[in-house]
């Protein structure tokens, strides 16, 4: 492996009102070589990249590029540099064409040489091995396809380092190898990328080295090959590895369970969506939705919720025929939706973690039975303790807050509103270990209570951890329903693959 340094920070320090997200930290990206930057939600992961990246101005410290200072003001001084980063959410505009997408901002000319546009697109994408329509519109091509554009586009101002922020947690198994094999191609250019995921697999699947933060502290940096997964999670978590111990809850008996389904759904289809669908969920417990992305997961669970509208079929609550003609419907049915996207259908930016978490109540109890103020911060005060959410202050703009933290606050606001039924649409997509363990906790602690869950995830290793038992889906149909001691990764597997 190359030892070159191209690009080294150090003792980099960055504080925010109340919190020192960074505290000394140092990183060194080697030419042609992917490096994992691993830690927990709020280890400084995602503050390290905007201080690279000249989203926030460091406090201290220094950024050497090929050993040359450097002060990146914003993140158009940072890609002239040479630093290019693509983020977990696709970063495009979905309405302009590829390859509008790809040169938007970088004309030096009054006027717009479609030609030539149009050429440096297909020159970015062959690049990457992508021959595609570049004329058609972004939002026409699939989550994965995207994702690649993205990169296309980083890559086309002759990026020397590439950041990848979450680049695989929309991606199906066969998009995530595709993507490795770019990586793969990039690297030995002799690009230098840095690599952050949750997804530990990967992290040994195609990274060279690993650093790992903890509390805005850097922890140390490793070589991939010689650090067992153990190990990273350990030091990731700060915690011995006999505490990491979960037991899946799906070989024991449900003893708090009432085995009495009181959700069900009969035969429910919607054209485009999900075919004909029949499925039961009972009280006290966790029943997992699993499948390929696409399989009609999420699709099941708007239907669920009242977001989209059944074309057939019957949905039966508590033993009787029930209509959840919209989300408003299902609130006032005591029902709770945590959808995938927390950052553009879950949290409100802009609204504070306080006025986040009390939101369902006050929707619920309707505008003319107004929670009053007190009563919000002792709602608010009580969720942020009990999940352990990291805030300066319930006053703190929720956006400040690290993934896995908004993540619990959108869990606070449907717990603060007594839900009987919590769908949870991949509640630990693009968090970290300690706080997947807290969700999974909670998740067990309340079905102890007799809440039910109906549990969407796309690592097979946690669905069958939590879940009491799972209906896999395939090409948006119900193929097949595990149940206790029938309920592991192969028989999953073995059902999504069955008769393809």
């Amino acid at each position: 492996m190359p030892s070159e340094s191209l690009l080294a920070l150090r003792g980099i320090t960055k504080s925010f009102p109340g919190v020192k997200a960074l505290s000394g930290v140092d990183f060194t990206l080697r030419d042609g070589e992917i490096h994992a930057l691993m830690g927990e939600n709020g280890a400084g992961k995602s503050t390290l990249i905007k201080v690279l990246t000249g989203v926030y101005r460091r406090d201290a410290g220094d950024i050497l590029l090929k050993g040359a200072s450097i002060d990146p003001a914003s993140p158009d001084v940072a890609q002239r540099l040479g630093i290019s980063t693509v983020y977990q959410e696709v970063n495009l505009i979905p309405h302009l064409s590829v390859a509008e997408n790809i040169s938007l901002g970088r004309h030096s000319r009054p006027w717009i040489a479609w030609r030539s546009v149009r050429e440096r697109a297909r020159a970015a994408l062959k690049r990457l091995g992508i021959e595609i329509d570049v004329t058609e519109t972004v939002a026409n091509y699939s989550i994965a396809i995207q994702q690649l554009v993205a990169i296309a586009r980083a890559l086309d101002i002759s990026a020397q380092v590439l950041i990848l922020d979450e680049p695989t947690s929309s991606l199906d198994e066969g998009e995530v190898e595709r993507l490795f094999g770019i990586m793969r191609q990039l690297k030995a250019e002799g690009l230098g990328i840095v690599f952050v995921t949750h997804f530990l697999d990967q992290v040994y699947a195609v990274s060279d080295r690993i650093t790992v933060l903890r509390n805005g502290k850097l922890v140390g940096e490793f070589e991939a090959a010689a650090l067992p997964r153990l190990q990273l999670i350990s030091k990731m978590m700060g915690k011995e590895l006999s505490e990491l111990d979960l037991k899946p809850v799906s070989q024991t008996a449900v003893a708090q369970a009432d085995r009495s389904a009181f959700f069900e759904l009969r035969e429910v289809g919607r054209k485009g969506s999900i075919k004909r669908l029949s499925l039961n969920i009972a009280k006290g417990e966790i029943l997992g939705l699993s499948g390929l992305l696409g399989s009609g997961r999420t699709e099941t669970a708007r239907l669920i919720f009242g977001i989209d509208h059944p074309d057939t079929g019957e949905i039966r609550l508590d033993g009787h025929g029930a209509r959840i003609g919209s989300p408003r419907d299902a609130i006032a049915q005591r029902f709770g939706f945590c959808p995938e996207d927390r950052k553009v259908e879950g949290i409100i930016p802009n609204l504070s973690v306080c006025e986040n978490i009390v939101l369902a109540l006050q929707s619920s109890r309707g505008w003319t039975r107004y929670v009053a103020r007190a009563r919000q911060h002792e709602l608010a005060d009580q969720f942020i303790k009990a999940l352990n959410i990291v805030t300066p202050s319930p006053e703190q703009p929720v956006r400040l807050l690290s993934g896995g933290n908004q993540q619990k606050v959108i869990l606070a606001r449907w717990l603060a509103s007594h839900p009987r039924l919590l769908l949870l649409d991949e509640p630990t997509r693009g968090i970290d270990v300690g706080a997947k363990l807290e969700i999974e906790k909670l998740m067990a602690k309340l079905t102890a209570e007799g809440m039910a869950i109906l549990f969407i995830s796309s690592d097979l290793e946690e669905m069958v951890r939590n879940s009491h038992r799972v209906v896999v889906l395939r090409d948006r149909q119900k193929v097949a329903e595990l149940g206790p001691g029938q309920i592991s990764e192969q028989s999953i597997m073995h059902a999504i693959a069955a008769s393809q």
